[in-house]
């Protein structure tokens, strides 16, 4: 007859923590995985929005970002904007350029969709539809969820790419044309893939699309 050996508290006590150590483990692992756990779902039915017009439907990895657009501000490339939105263009377009807690970029139609994107050229794209001319606005204050034309070294050469902004960032009034502002959903954007110790990012997030409220 085989005698059953009891555990004694000590190893009762190791085997409690092995199997403690391994839950918590696991939960970590998962929590670093889904880097969308804790953000808030927007409700838009719960939303009363002026001006529906003007109001854009970014939908990324972590979920929808609203976007009221300022065409009495920056009418040129506002109606540019919402004619590539119009036309689905924007759909697919990575974040290429994400500088962590201060701005992601998107919007090169040429080089930069996610489908068949070319590193090297990433950034210096068109859409084909030529350079807006800058429209700078004095008053216009770059705090956090700014969105803003990007442009070249030089003024006037704004085309299709956007940026928005994760922090105040008063340097940039005056110098970029600024066409609207995040008013919901600024949580996902900081959720982004950055660059790690680059500015420009492999194997980047995305626009999963781009679209009007109606």
């Amino acid at each position: 007859m085989i005698k059953k050996i009891k555990a004694s508290k000590s190893e009762k006590i190791l085997l409690f923590f092995l199997i403690f150590l391994g839950i918590f483990s696991f939960s970590f692992f998962f929590l670093i995985k889904n880097k969308c756990l804790f953000i808030d779902n927007i409700n838009l039915e719960k939303e009363n929005f002026e001006k529906r017009e003007n109001i854009v439907l970014m939908e990324v990895e972590c979920g929808l970002v609203v976007i009221e657009l300022y065409p009495q501000t920056s009418p040129q490339a506002v109606e540019r904007f919402k004619f590539l939105i119009n036309k689905g263009l924007y759909d697919n377009s990575a974040f290429y350029k994400v500088i962590e807690d201060t701005l992601v970029q998107a919007g090169d139609l040429e080089y930069g969709n996610i489908n068949n994107i070319n590193y090297f050229k990433v950034g210096s794209g068109s859409s084909g539809l030529g350079n807006l001319k800058s429209e700078i606005d004095e008053n216009f204050n770059f705090t956090v969820g700014s969105v803003a034309m990007a442009r070249g070294d030089n003024f006037n050469s704004e085309d299709s790419e956007f940026f928005i902004t994760l922090k105040d960032i008063p340097i940039y009034k005056g110098e970029y044309t600024p066409i609207g502002k995040v008013i919901l959903g600024l949580d996902s954007l900081k959720k982004i893939k950055t660059g790690n110790k680059s500015n420009y990012v492999l194997r980047p997030d995305f626009i999963k699309s781009l679209k009007f409220i109606d």
